[in-house]
């Protein structure tokens, strides 16, 4: 029987094995085949029998895949093979010209058709790979080429990473980009601006700057991925091409961008992908796409070139060229190198992605949680084959600093390729009678007045019944990630509201065909499928209804833990400020926000509605594959320990306990770790019972998993 006692070692083996293909499932494939309970129940059955048994630790577990504590520094690290650069080009044109130096280089050996490897070239931070006898060791950045900084722990919170390769050779190394999708992006600055942070300038950036934090636990929040591309040092097996080796590496689990197969002609090519892109209703899935493919001769390339430009926008990440290698490695190896760049590869980057345009209008939207965002309305110009009409300018504050102004001709630009910006004012082309632009502190939506919250710099309307609120709450809502409600898009919700057939939430569980069909543009086939999806929606998680509700500050991962902690929803309606305080990783202003918006008018009463209109919350499991010997008694953790702390306390939450930030006359016992520090010398004066290691281990067995 699975979980079975007397068959622990095995089932060690199984669950490591169900949960790298789940994770392939999730993040190489988007196409999960559990829930995010059922996974976080095998999750904690491993790390269960791994406390049980550390000396069955292996580094490729998946709980080795855990963010560490704070580093002091980033170890330096040379490269085995150098990480050149590119020579970069940007006219079509100049791809002509290196065919012709490889022609002139390779002489006789040249080949009467040139065979590239054409693929797209990433907007990110590079990356090298190391594995040895099928173990991940190490990730290094590229550094100067010759030596770059050790960042295995942060890219180990990649889930999209592979911790081993058990088909891959002694020594392995591949390089790669580290990106943040388009999608993910978006997701990330709307949390930094609802959190009244300042919002990242583009994925590339957001991208680098995680992954050379020094605290692993900020990498392992942000939505990173890896696109693997290219070799470097590999011993015990020989590949004849790039199409060779990048084919074999996806098929190694390794994330990349999909290669198309060799006898797919250009024009199905460009057929297929052209279908994808436009029938997708979300993002396609980037391994999904088979976008590598094997060029023959400059004029096949150059097409590609062309091609992936066209498509560039609609792409899941960003890219800023494309990269044409000679897909012989042989050849490469004719070729050699120039300066620090290798001669058998060429970049060939798209022309910058900037225009100038006039700012027409400048609008006020109002967000869910009531924020009010000012966004330019332009004269419609065309940016990188994408049509711009509006600019997000953020707030008071960046009108202020650009100085941006009604009738200004500005500077534009695709942030990161996803977020049109005015970069700047064109100065000398300001009208003599323009004004400078203040945001007022009346909602446009509903007329009240909007307040800037202590701290921040965004005005707000808080009036609980605004009709934009409501439009935008209910997108949320319905969302994916939420309760995933199919087939009720932006239109719907509008036409919904307007009608006044939804108010809050909890009214689209009350609709019927009939009203749906009342709408403009409704046929019986759509109103009778909305309805079957907001059937489907009806039973759902509990982290999922946290998520819906749009709590400020309350995202994905802050839903999980209150679902976690609370387990049912009458439970989370009757939090305390002390016990909202107990929930890992929450702080004081976070569980202010919470309080107050369950104490409000609003949150409780619509909750209990959710529940009247027929919604059926499953309840968190309170064993999650353990007992609950732990019940009650509260933890505080210090020091350095065998296992990452994130680990050590879902073991103590799965068995019942709560974790404390902080030692007081409250705290049950304190695990102390090596280098405890100030908060061991505080428990030991208030008398707290102290666990090392060992003690905390036999603790556990008493908690031993169930059957």
């Amino acid at each position: 029987m699975p979980g079975s006692k007397t068959r622990p070692k095995e089932r060690l083996a199984e669950l490591r094995d169900l949960i790298r293909h789940h994770d392939r499932c999730y993040y190489l494939n988007d196409r999960p085949e559990i829930t995010d309970q059922e996974y976080d129940k095998l999750y904690a059955e491993l790390v269960g029998i791994e406390t049980q048994h550390p000396e069955w630790i292996t580094p490729d577990s998946p709980s080795q895949r855990v963010a560490g504590a704070p580093a002091e520094a980033f170890e330096k690290v040379a490269h085995r093979q150098p990480m050149l650069s590119l020579q970069n080009s940007y006219s079509i044109e100049d791809i002509d010209a290196f065919e012709e130096r490889l022609r002139k280089e390779l002489k006789d050996q040249a080949p009467e058709t040139m065979e590239y490897f054409c693929e797209p070239k990433f907007d990110g931070l590079a990356i090298e790979l190391v594995y040895e006898d099928g173990l991940l060791t190490r990730a290094i950045t590229r550094g100067d080429g010759n030596v770059g900084e050790d960042v295995t722990q942060n890219v180990k919170t990649i889930r999209s990473v592979p911790l081993q390769i058990s088909e891959a050779p002694k020594l392995f190394e591949i390089r790669g980009e580290i990106v943040m999708l388009k999608e993910d992006f978006r997701r990330l600055n709307e949390a930094q601006q609802e959190a009244g942070e300042v919002p990242f300038a583009n994925p590339r950036n957001a991208a680098a700057g995680t992954i050379r934090q020094l605290d692993s636990r900020i990498a392992a929040s942000r939505p990173l991925r890896l696109f693997t591309y290219a070799p470097g040092t590999i011993e015990g097996v020989r590949f004849e091409s790039q199409h060779e080796f990048e084919t074999t590496a996806g098929k190694w689990s390794l994330p990349t961008v999909g290669v198309a197969a060799e006898n797919e002609s250009f024009a199905e090519f460009e057929a297929r992908l052209n279908s994808i892109l436009q029938s997708e209703r979300k993002a396609p899935h980037v391994s999904s796409l088979g976008l590598a493919r094997i060029c023959r001769g400059a004029t096949e390339a150059k097409a590609y070139y062309s091609f992936i430009q066209s498509v560039r926008g609609r792409l899941p990440f960003d890219i800023d060229g494309v990269v044409i290698k000679v897909n012989r490695f042989r050849l490469q190896d004719d070729l050699g190198f120039v300066a620090r760049s290798p001669r058998w590869a060429t970049a060939a980057k798209f022309p910058p992605e900037q225009a100038q345009t006039v700012i027409e209008a400048i609008n006020i939207q109002v967000g869910r949680t009531g924020a009010l965002t000012p966004v330019a309305v332009m004269r419609p110009v065309k940016v990188g084959g994408v049509t711009i009409t509006n600019a997000t300018l953020h707030n008071q504050s960046e009108i202020d600093r650009k100085d941006i102004r009604v009738g200004d001709t500005v500077v534009i630009q695709r942030a990161g390729d996803v977020i049109p910006e005015v970069v700047e004012v064109v100065a000398d082309k300001r009208l003599p009678n323009s004004q400078p632009f203040v945001i007022s502190n009346i909602c446009p939506a509903c007329g009240e007045s909007a307040e800037k919250p202590e701290g921040e710099v965004i005005l707000r309307c808080v009036n609980p019944g605004c009709p934009a609120i409501l439009r935008e709450s209910l997108k949320h809502f319905v969302a994916r990630r939420a309760m995933n409600i199919e087939g009720l898009g932006d239109k719907q919700i509008d036409a919904l509201v307007a009608a006044e057939l939804v108010k809050r939430p909890s009214d689209l569980y009350r609709l019927r065909a009939g009203d749906i069909l009342s709408l403009e543009r409704q046929g019986e086939k759509s109103a009778t499928n909305l309805i079957e999806s907001i059937q489907a929606s009806r039973k759902t998680q509990l982290a999922r209804v946290i998520y819906a509700m749009g709590i400020r500050f309350v995202g994905e991962a802050t839903a999980k833990s209150l679902a976690k902690f609370y387990r049912t929803l009458e439970q989370f309606i009757g939090a305390s400020e002390e016990s909202l305080m107990q929930v890992p990783d929450i702080g004081e202003k976070v569980a202010q926000t919470i309080l107050t918006a369950l104490r409000g008018p609003y949150l409780k009463k619509e909750l209990q509605r959710l529940v009247e209109n027929g919604v059926e919350i499953e309840a968190v499991s309170q064993n999650a594959g353990h007992s609950q010997t732990l019940a009650g008694k509260k933890f505080v953790i210090t020091g350095t320990l065998p296992m990452g702390r994130d680990e050590i306390k879902d073991l103590i939450e799965a068995s019942g306990g709560i974790i404390l930030s902080g030692v007081s006359k409250k705290t049950d016992f304190l695990l102390a770790g090596e280098e405890a520090g100030s908060k061991l010398q505080k428990a030991t004066e208030l008398g707290v019972a102290i666990l090392d290691w060992d003690a905390f281990q036999k603790m556990l067995k008493d908690a031993p998993l169930t059957t």
